[in-house]
């Protein structure tokens, strides 16, 4: 009994709801409710395999239950049909308009109904197994490629030894950087619809220019002259570069796009005083204003062979203090609010 699916029959006439239960309970579980508000209650407790939906009922029709339905994220997939006496072809039309699958006048053939519903439910059947498969292909291709980023991360740590552990560090700060952004609601335009899991994995390619660093210049223990600090600057342009080619051919890549930002843009400074392009404010795209911050934390707090670490709260007065000229004001204001918990993960 248990393993026969639910359906839900919405009607506001009794007689019609108990036609339909005669008709459908041989083969299937069945619901019925006399109104579409009472049909909407109950959804948040029975998910049904597909709604069969009476169109002319008083306080809600058909058409306004199947907009609500298909506006819910929880509701859109439940297949709906119509069941109702309306049997003209701008009320089907209308009917199939808003999203059901099929549109079914009464009288209606008790055998040619059942064919219908089998139709429609194994089609459905189908549906969800094709979502499933899609959805575990995804994450194998994205577990392959976070694999792959990984080993170009290290790759990088590995010519850049000195900064051991930098990469996974600005990812983690970032995380909770972007994090306390989102919940306080600002730059919501540039934020809307961000994959924060896929944004932060791309994030571990903002050094990787530095493949193309000379090992004199990149392993340097002491202080850089400005012509070998001029040569280090081509890191964030030779990153943009390499991940241009990697993107070259396949034009809608998120991901790519946001790995481009990190990399070329991360030491902008808010002032227009960074390089490489010298952006000012928010001509700085926000990925880079963020970078900027989780990375400069980074390097005061972790020490070099030309240098002692800085302690959290001197870190963090520095980066206060850059407010206006090296960072984004907004976002040291977001910064401030979780600053203790860059320090646990320095």
């Amino acid at each position: 009994m248990e393993n026969r699916k639910l359906l839900m029959l919405v009607d506001d006439e009794l007689a019609n709801i108990k036609v339909g239960r005669s008709v459908l309970a041989d083969k299937y579980r069945v619901l019925s409710v006399t109104s579409a508000k009472k049909m909407l209650e109950l959804l948040d407790r029975h998910v049904p395999a597909l709604i069969l939906l009476d169109i002319s009922m008083p306080d809600m029709d058909g058409y306004e239950a199947i907009r609500i339905l298909k506006g819910r994220p929880e509701t859109r997939d439940i297949p709906v049909i119509f069941l109702t006496a309306r049997s003209d072809s701008a009320s089907e039309m209308e009917g199939l308009s808003l999203g059901a699958v099929d549109y079914i006048s009464k009288p209606f053939s008790p055998p040619l109904l059942n064919k219908r519903l089998e139709l429609h439910l194994q089609l459905k059947d189908y549906n969800d197994n094709l979502k499933a498969m899609v959805a575990a292909k995804t994450q194998t291709v994205l577990k392959l490629q976070n694999k792959i980023l990984k080993a170009v991360a290290e790759l990088v740590e590995c010519r850049d030894y000195i900064t051991g552990g930098h990469i996974g560090r600005t990812e983690q700060t970032l995380g909770v950087l972007v994090a306390a952004l989102l919940d306080n609601e600002l730059y919501l335009e540039q934020t809307a619809g961000w994959d924060i899991d896929l944004l932060l994995q791309s994030s571990q390619l903002h050094d990787v220019g530095k493949i193309g660093i000379r090992d004199s210049i990149l392993l340097k223990p002491g202080p850089l002259t400005a012509e070998e600090f001029e040569a280090m600057k081509k890191h964030t342009t030779l990153g943009a570069t390499i991940i241009e080619r990697i993107e070259a051919g396949d034009e809608d890549s998120a991901f790519l796009t946001s790995a481009k930002i990190f990399a070329a843009y991360h030491h902008e400074k808010w002032d227009g005083s960074g390089y490489p392009c010298g952006l000012r404010g928010e001509a700085i795209p926000l990925l880079g204003r963020l970078m900027a911050i989780a990375d400069v934390y980074d390097a005061l707090v972790s020490e070099r062979p030309y240098k002692k670490p800085l302690a959290h709260a001197e870190a963090v007065s520095l980066i206060r203090g850059g407010s206006g000229t090296h960072f984004d004001p907004a976002l040291i204001r977001v910064f401030d609010a979780v600053a203790d918990r860059f320090k646990s993960l320095a």
